[in-house]
């Protein structure tokens, strides 16, 4: 069952692009725009992350820490995050365990029989880290509403 509205966010301790464990308590005391990709270099990934790197003003208004999280290796999120400018944190869920605490590991990606990655999905946590905005689609195409993200942030 995915994570929503209400919960608490599992905790989660995953390396960046650096191979530096990075904790979801490291980061308590900010709102947290937590966005979750299938995969590094992908066009709609490209995209996504592009969009949320040009918004990067309006999260900081809001006190927002922006985190990535796919199934990649912390090398290919490094390279992803390096060759698209991004100024966030990458984290690898190499294991899936934390796609799997959030339930929302997509089988199958890109007609991959037994390949599974990390649906396309957005939570915002308060400062406390409750979740207070969940978004998650099971098309790996469709992209956030990044208008909704504003708005739920703005409520914060």
């Amino acid at each position: 069952m995915a994570v929503k509205v209400g919960d608490t966010a599992p905790a989660f301790t995953l390396i960046d692009g650096d191979r530096k464990p990075r904790s979801l308590t490291e980061f308590q005391g900010k709102n947290i725009v937590l966005v979750f990709f299938p995969g590094a270099f992908t066009g709609v990934c490209t995209k996504e992350w592009c969009t949320l790197r040009d918004a990067m003003a309006r999260f900081n208004e809001f006190n927002a820490q922006v985190l990535g999280i796919s199934v990649d290796s912390p090398f290919a999120n490094k390279a992803f995050a390096s060759h698209n400018n991004l100024q966030f944190p990458l984290l690898s869920d190499h294991t899936r365990s934390v796609v799997k605490s959030y339930g929302i590991v997509l089988e199958g990606f890109a007609g991959l029989e037994g390949y599974s990655t990390a649906k396309r999905s957005v939570f915002i946590l308060d400062k406390g880290g409750i979740v207070r905005y969940a978004w998650i689609t099971d098309n790996p195409g469709v992209e956030p509403n990044y208008d909704e993200i504003t708005k739920a942030l703005s409520t914060l």
